[in-house]
C-alpha cells in the first residue's frame, strides 16, 4: 500500500538529488523508500 506523505526539503540538496535521480534512471521517491528502508537495516 502506498502513502503520500509531504516533506521538507533544502531548494538546492532536492534539486541536485532530482537531477541524480534522473540521470540513474530512478524515481526520486523509490530512491528515498530504499535509502529509509537501508537505513532500518540491523
Amino acid at each position: 500500500m502506498q502513502r503520500k506523505i509531504t516533506l521538507s526539503f533544502d531548494s538546492k540538496v532536492y534539486r541536485q538529488f532530482q537531477e541524480y535521480c534522473e540521470d540513474n534512471a530512478f524515481t526520486l521517491s523509490k530512491k528515498v523508500e530504499l535509502i529509509m528502508k537501508n537505513l532500518m537495516k540491523p
